[in-house]
């Protein structure tokens, strides 16, 4: 009997004992190809050998040190590589253990950057429907989907959620892309405008919405209007790149290819390639000087900030990144990857949308092509589809309630930087069978 408290207490995984390069193996000796990374974690694939021996080094030299008393070299080189690397003027690196932390980290700093600026009247945040921030509270209230939400949601803070840019389900008939792009990032200021810009410190996105919309890209020319719009209005732009980042979507920084930059963005998962636990928020420079002009101190912290072991891996990570030319390769692979999926699904009569950028792309399922309908949740296509899939060995990241938290079905896909061509062709044989095998 085990004592793990699993995340489903009726459906026990398999034992995973093994990982090597794509692909992870259980305790009977059954192959998986990891389509998905886990949740978009292992870009450079399992067990990598440059990355295992740095922690092993780092291990021997110094586990941990309590960065209320040191830093570290390695902590101290992975936020030069970072910052050097950065688009705009990220200036700061704030080392944390994952995504959650990293967003619960930038929310904070937002806040008491206003209140270093003598506005402490701002204290709302904006965010998006149908977004996915993290589970700890302040995370949980920036996200915007439904079911997430649902029974927590005398916990949560109050926040707006505007609606996310939706090309293929809230684009108008007669609008070009461009012209949607704009009307989606209007919602921004007319929400501001509703609640009073003078309270709100801070618009959070995800410039490609990963677990709850399934590689939703947004039109052109949003993410511009949307940087606009928080100049105008004086309020802080706060990007989740913790799915996102890392060279998923052929940047290292995925909003390289929105021409913007942030001033606080949040950076996880890939970061750490699952060698170990890390993430990181990274700020402007004019919201360090904030901190720095003011209290000096910024009222926040965790135990494991900056862990030595874990920075440690984490540059080896950025450094294979950047040194082995993976970013490029996710661009290129994933090309392949969309042209792939095109071919087998392009025509499907339940495929209404293949979407994505880089190793990051997406399926929408539908039950009418023409209409766009959702299949009725009560078939539970999502959750039939990581099954199938799973049982046929391939590892995949199905969700439902795409489009409001409860309707539409998706499959979002997110494989290591190294998949080959031939596990490019693998991976859609094989999800080909388990939508199949759901829609039966």
């Amino acid at each position: 009997m085990s004592h793990i408290f699993p995340r489903h207490t009726k459906q026990l995984p398999p034992t995973a004992m093994r990982g090597e390069g794509c692909y992870l193996y259980d305790d009977t000796g059954k192959q998986y190809l990891d389509a998905s990374g886990g949740a978009a974690v292992s870009c450079l694939g399992h067990g990598d050998q440059v990355i295992i021996n740095a922690v092993k080094a780092q291990l021997d030299q110094l586990a941990y040190a309590h960065t209320g008393f040191f830093t570290s070299q390695p902590a101290e080189d992975l936020a030069d590589l970072l910052i050097a690397n950065a688009p705009g003027d990220l200036d700061r690196v704030y080392l944390v253990s994952g995504g959650s932390e990293a967003m619960e980290a930038a929310l904070k700093l937002a806040r008491q950057y206003f209140v270093e600026k003598g506005e402490p009247n701002r204290g709302r945040v904006i965010a998006r429907k149908q977004s996915y921030h993290g589970n700890t509270m302040g995370a949980l209230s920036a996200g915007g989907n439904a079911w997430r939400r649902a029974q927590f949601g005398p916990l949560l803070i109050d926040m707006s959620h505007i609606d996310p840019c939706y090309e293929y389900r809230l684009k108008d008939d007669d609008e070009t892309p461009e012209e949607y792009g704009i009307r989606a990032a209007n919602l921004l200021e007319e929400e501001l405008l509703r609640v009073g810009p003078e309270t709100v410190m801070a618009f959070a996105a995800e410039p490609v919405v990963g677990a709850t919309s399934g590689a939703l890209t947004a039109a052109p020319g949003y993410f511009k209007r949307i940087r606009e719009i928080c100049d105008q209005y004086g309020i802080l732009l706060i990007l989740d790149e913790v799915m996102c980042g890392m060279g998923r979507t052929g940047s290292l920084f995925a909003c390289e290819q929105e021409g913007i930059s942030p001033d606080i963005l949040c950076i996880a998962k890939g970061l750490g390639a699952g060698y170990q636990p890390i993430g990181a928020m990274l700020c402007s420079r004019q919201v360090y000087a904030a901190i720095e002009s003011g209290s000096g101190f910024f009222q926040h912290g965790h135990t494991y900030l900056g862990h030595p072991t874990a920075a440690a891996a984490g540059l080896a990570v950025v450094t294979a990144l950047l040194d082995r030319d993976l970013v490029a390769r996710a661009k290129s692979q994933g090309e392949k990857l969309m042209a792939a999926l095109q071919s087998a699904f392009g025509q499907h009569p339940n495929v209404g949308d293949i979407r994505g950028r880089g190793l990051f792309q997406g399926i929408e399922l539908v039950a009418d092509r023409e209409t766009k309908a959702p299949f009725d949740p009560s078939r539970k296509i999502a959750g039939k589809i990581k099954a199938a899939a799973f049982e046929a060995g391939l590892i995949c990241y199905p969700m439902s309630g795409t489009i409001d938290g409860q309707n539409g079905d998706h499959v979002l896909l997110a494989p290591p930087f190294i998949i080959s061509d031939e596990q490019i062709d693998e991976l859609v044989t094989k999800l080909s069978g388990a939508i199949e095998t759901a829609l039966a």
